[in-house]
């Protein structure tokens, strides 16, 4: 145990020095309160070894025994001046407890001080044994050998204890470090970045905390959320990182990852459902430029009959159970439950003001609403590589990515298909109060050894027409437009368009043709409504037509791992959405209310036919007929979601939550089959949830 801990202090880099700005002030002995503030540190210092010098008294059974060494103390010096040792590392017990003495005797001094205020700070003091006379940075030992003076000889390096910790300052409330996206997360800073006049782009998530700073104080609501907690434990459950360094230019933080939630589906054999993720979080800095994260995930559970019925529905090829909607394939655990490894990761490069580059393992999202027609978040994570241009009252995003196909029938030689997608997003800020976006993306597969096709990389260029010269069944196009006009700071609204093909002909024909493939999304929000502070309400309203997302190519669907890249439910559905979030400091409460309609098939003996839901299958193939397609078209089905949860963030630093939800669920099919059953869920659920994406039970 002796040696981790030694191996801790190394991994902690924590020092007896940190570098002093104007901003920060060293802890400060009545002697020292003279010295000009250049020396403050280097009299703290003198200090802390002259006292253990003075008062350390070497117990009789290390020196019976002629013992050598060094006793490493880690020490803090809290906000009110008092020394406390949080670990000592010594060979003999007797030694530990005489520092420990010695540290009781030391008198309160003055805290150590950022911006004007008293903090807590860490160091390490090293005391030699036998005691060795503490020598001051002026000291300086010489030798006469034929005239001349040579330099002290040091038997050990000062390397290590040069290195530099500073307190940490939440930097990363500044930095290009990606958000975590969650729908939650975001209602927080909603309104700041929503304001008239602001030449921002809300609809391109996950943000970087930069783009948000400039409208939102995260260090100035962090800390009016802070507690007044002292000790080490009460500090990091309740406001803290759980390891956070600083140092010269860089920075990052180690935070466990827990979701932890048990329920019950009022409607299932099962006695309950659960939960049991652990994991780790690490983000991070090196210089203003390159910043990093990584999420790591193990998971184990189960969840209500519905969800657990729709996630064996898009189970992969190879024999495994289950694809966790949003996380991947999953493995059966203890015959009624699965286990769903999850990981995300992120390098963002920011060479300049206009450019940001990203490399990641993660999720993306388009637009100003709770659903994304052209590029949701739904799908479980991918590699990806991510341009970032801004200027003036622009900002272009391009986004390549290496997507799966884990269907049977394209399965070859136990290796899932591997297809890619590029997308350009362009967003324009036409007034202070308009902005308008341009959206293009392309899927294709690797036919005849294609993989990454670099016709699509060229990041200005019109996919249409590079399909077209590629072969235009090589590749699945669409496009789309976004768009928000905000009435005033307190109210915006938004809206998608989605085209997957039309032909003209037909529309102006009139004749409801199966090829004018295309959706629309229509929505508002109202912050701070009806002059309630923190209350934010939205209604949204989505339209998406039979055989959108699909391709007459098996491969080239707009999906991922059998998940849908657009809209959760694929296509062929009206859905009206509606949501208030309200949070007071750290108590929040989220309700949500869905009511949809959806055209599904009907999968059986006599009736095979595709009326375009299902964006998997061909749609070349079994259409039941090529005009009079209507949205809601084969098994209709009506689907009623309320979702209702309050909680309690219990660290800021961390998002970690209690909370407490319930949710109702009605599916009602017009005629049901295997594939479309009649239902009525009510699943209630308490658990502790680290928030770093989000979890869609709308199914």
């Amino acid at each position: 145990m002796r040696h981790l801990w030694c191996v801790a202090l190394l991994f902690l880099g924590i020092t007896n020095s940190f570098s002093q700005t104007e901003s920060e002030q060293f802890p400060v002995f009545k002697d020292c309160k003279n010295n000009p503030p250049k020396d403050q540190e280097s009299c703290f210092n003198a200090k802390v070894q002259d006292f253990f010098y003075s008062h350390f008294k070497v117990p009789q059974q290390v020196t019976d025994a002629n013992y050598k060494g060094t006793v490493i103390a880690l020490f803090e010096v809290d906000s009110t001046g008092t020394f406390k040792p949080l670990y000592i590392d010594a060979a003999y017990p007797e030694l530990k407890e005489e520092t420990k003495r010695v540290f009781a005797q030391f008198e309160k001094v003055e805290p150590a001080k950022f911006a004007g205020r008293a903090t807590y700070a860490k160091y390490t003091v090293r005391i030699a044994i036998p005691l060795e006379k503490p020598v001051t940075d002026e000291t300086t030992a010489v030798a006469a050998t034929s005239g001349k003076t040579n330099p002290k000889v040091q038997q050990e390096l000062d390397e290590f204890d040069k290195i530099v910790s500073k307190p940490f300052r939440n930097p990363q409330f500044k930095s290009h470090l990606n958000i975590p996206f969650s729908h939650q997360n975001y209602a927080v800073f909603d309104a700041a970045v929503n304001q008239v006049g602001s030449n921002n782009h809300s609809a391109s998530k996950p943000y970087s905390y930069a783009e948000v700073a400039k409208y939102y104080d995260f260090d100035k609501e962090q800390q009016k959320l802070l507690k007044n907690k002292t000790s080490w434990w009460g500090r990091k459950l309740w406001n803290e990182n759980l390891v956070a360094i600083q140092g010269d230019g860089y920075w990052f933080t180690i935070n466990p990852i827990f979701d932890l939630r048990v329920g019950k589906d009022m409607d299932s054999e099962l006695k309950y459902t659960y939960v049991n993720t652990r994991g780790v979080h690490v983000q991070g800095a090196l210089g203003e430029q390159l910043t990093f994260s990584s999420s790591v995930y193990e998971s184990q559970g189960r969840f209500a009959d519905y969800y657990n019925r729709y996630a064996e529905s898009i189970k992969p090829s190879g024999g495994n159970p289950a694809i966790i909607p949003g996380i991947g394939i999953a493995k059966e655990f203890n015959g009624d439950g699965y286990d769903f490894p999850l990981a995300e990761a992120n390098i963002s490069y920011t060479p300049n003001k206009f450019i940001n580059l990203q490399l990641g393992y993660g999720r993306n999202f388009i637009g100003d609403g709770y659903r994304s027609l052209i590029f949701s978040d739904v799908a479980s994570p991918y590699p990806y590589f991510k341009i970032n241009t801004t200027f003036w009252k622009i900002k272009y995003t391009n986004t390549y990515m290496w997507l799966k196909d884990v269907r049977t029938d394209v399965t070859a030689e136990k290796t899932y298909a591997t297809k890619y997608m590029a997308n350009h997003y362009l967003s324009w800020n036409v007034s202070k109060r308009w902005n308008m976006g341009f959206f293009e993306s392309v899927v294709w597969s690797n036919t005849n050894d294609r993989g990454f096709d670099f016709s699509f990389v060229n990041p200005i260029i019109f996919y249409r027409a590079v399909e077209f010269t590629s072969s235009s069944k090589s590749g699945n196009a669409v496009l789309g437009l976004t768009s928000k006009y905000k009435l005033s700071n307190q109210m915006n609204i938004y809206g998608q368009f989605l085209l997957d093909e039309f032909s003209l002909s037909d529309i102006k024909a009139g004749n409801g043709s199966w090829k004018n493939k295309y959706g629309f999304q229509i929505g508002g929000k109202y912050y701070d409504a009806f002059k309630v502070k923190n209350l934010m309400l939205q209604a949204e309203y989505n339209y998406v037509r039979p055989y959108v997302y699909s391709h007459s190519n098996v491969l080239t669907n707009y999906g991922h791992n059998n998940q849908s890249m657009g809209h959760l439910w694929g296509a062929n559905l009206k859905e009206v959405v509606g949501i208030a979030r309200y949070y007071y400091g750290r108590w929040f409460v989220d309700a949500k209310l869905i009511y949809g309609q959806r055209g599904l098939d009907f999968n059986t003996a006599d009736n095979t036919y595709n009326y375009g839901g299902d964006i998997y299958r061909n749609y070349d193939e079994d259409r039941p007929f090529d005009t009079g397609v209507v949205t809601g078209q084969g098994n209709k089905t009506s689907v009623l979601i309320a979702d209702l949860q309050a909680g309690y963030l219990v660290n800021p630093a961390m998002n970690l939550k209690l909370f407490g939800n319930v949710i109702y669920r009605n599916f009602d099919p017009a005629t049901e089959t295997p594939t479309a059953v009649k239902s009525s869920t009510t699943w209630f659920s308490v658990g502790l949830r680290v928030d770093l994406f989000n979890w869609y039970y709308d199914f």
